[in-house]
């Protein structure tokens, strides 16, 4: 070890950039927590990563002390000003968390589920009918922006734009291309202050839309300031379009592994909601939400000061031995489940976790009912930091009767 590690405790204990696979990638998170739970990584611009529950948890719980309005994601890669609510702490956050959970109300959510199922259904049979595809390319990657668009309220050639734009910034982010990642959100910043005018001109109902209700709301009595709901709106245009294609794609290779427990769900639909929560438990798509202390602490003996990310690894917090036993099984009806942070939790837990939540049940339910057995086919391509799970997984399937 050298003088400088010995002095600082920073080593290089985790690099996310080294090649990973659908199993691996969990081996070195079980190493993380048995040997070096608070890890510093020099990949990424430096970073600390945190593998363990109870650490993470401590985190969220203290959003006074670790602050989102800074360095909130690892990869770093937007040049854009901070964007509320996900940039922004209590008090200021709530206001702008207020606009968008009014649109998201049970009510709200189940006028999603026709068209959620109808768009899982369009995308899926083809695939089924020819027997073969890529259940995220062809299938996962595209379903929630048809589901998100419908939300939003998007029409026409708005739909055909947030479906390139936010796949050429996904796309940008996987690949580490920082140009290509700003050109795109530089597109959805259009993007926001053009739904912005529109709505203004031809307002619409603010329980529904979600841009209505955010220039609907105040804070401190004043409604957002006009670059503050720009930056709401555009975050709001992509960021529940991440996450849900990889989730899917995991629950597409564990179940094509245990063909028992696809025959299980396939014969008891009333089994898929706990099921998804153990799934979402052992695939949770997200290591790289980050947090920055206000001041300098100490965590698991190691010393973090103001100016350093702290990546909070959900992926591997649920499946700490310590809180989960045997935490690599699927366990149906696990007595604990309701602990899994595959949302997160606190003032930032994700908003968007009732149409994720019913996207997953109707996609499960309606892949199910329309196939006798799928599998893996072919190679799976994986996520890069800051998300965890496939972003290719060609399979095979044979239609029901």
């Amino acid at each position: 070890m050298s003088e400088d590690v010995k002095a600082t405790g920073k080593g290089n204990d985790y690099d996310p950039t080294l090649p990973e696979t659908f199993d691996s990638i969990y081996e070195e998170f079980r190493r993380l927590r048995n040997e070096c739970p608070v890890a510093h990584s020099n990949a990424l611009g430096g970073f600390w990563a945190l593998s363990k529950y109870n650490d993470i948890k401590m985190m969220l719980e203290h959003s006074e002390m670790y602050t989102t309005m800074y360095k909130n994601v690892v990869p770093v890669m937007s040049i854009s000003s901070r964007r509320a609510p996900l940039h922004y702490d209590p008090p200021e956050h709530t206001a702008y968390r207020k606009a968008l959970d009014r649109v998201l109300s049970w009510k709200r959510i189940q006028s999603l589920a026709e068209p959620t199922r109808r768009s899982v259904i369009g995308l899926l049979q083809p695939m089924i009918d020819r027997g073969h595809g890529d259940l995220v390319r062809d299938f996962s990657r595209r379903m929630p922006i048809e589901v998100f668009s419908k939300w939003m309220g998007l029409e026409g050639e708005q739909i055909e734009v947030l479906q390139d734009t936010s796949q050429a910034y996904i796309d940008s982010w996987e690949a580490a291309n920082l140009e290509g990642v700003q050109a795109a959100g530089l597109r959805l910043t259009k993007m926001a202050e053009e739904l912005i005018a529109e709505r203004k001109a031809h307002p619409r109902d603010v329980t529904v839309d979600p841009v209505s209700s955010i220039l609907d709301m105040t804070y401190e009595g004043k409604p957002f300031p006009p670059d503050k709901a720009v930056g709401c709106v555009r975050q709001v245009l992509v960021v529940g379009l991440v996450a849900p294609p990889v989730v899917i794609g995991s629950i597409g290779v564990h179940l094509g592994r245990d063909q028992a427990l696809q025959d299980q769900l396939r014969k008891d639909p009333s089994l898929i909601p706990d099921a998804l929560e153990e799934f979402l438990r052992l695939y949770t798509p997200y290591r790289g939400f980050a947090r920055t202390a206000r001041e300098t602490v100490e965590i698991g003996g190691k010393t973090i000061t103001p100016d350093e990310p702290i990546a909070m690894m959900y992926s591997s917090a649920n499946r700490d031995e310590e809180i989960f036993e045997n935490p690599d099984e699927f366990r149906l009806n696990r007595p604990n489940i309701n602990k899994h942070l595959a949302f997160g939790m606190g003032p930032h837990r994700c908003a968007g976790m009732p149409i994720a939540k019913q996207e997953f049940k109707i996609a499960l339910t309606e892949l199910l009912a329309r196939t006798k057995r799928f599998e893996v086919s072919g190679d799976i391509k994986m996520s890069q930091m800051p998300e965890v799970g496939p972003l290719s997984v060609p399979m095979v399937f044979e239609a029901a009767d």
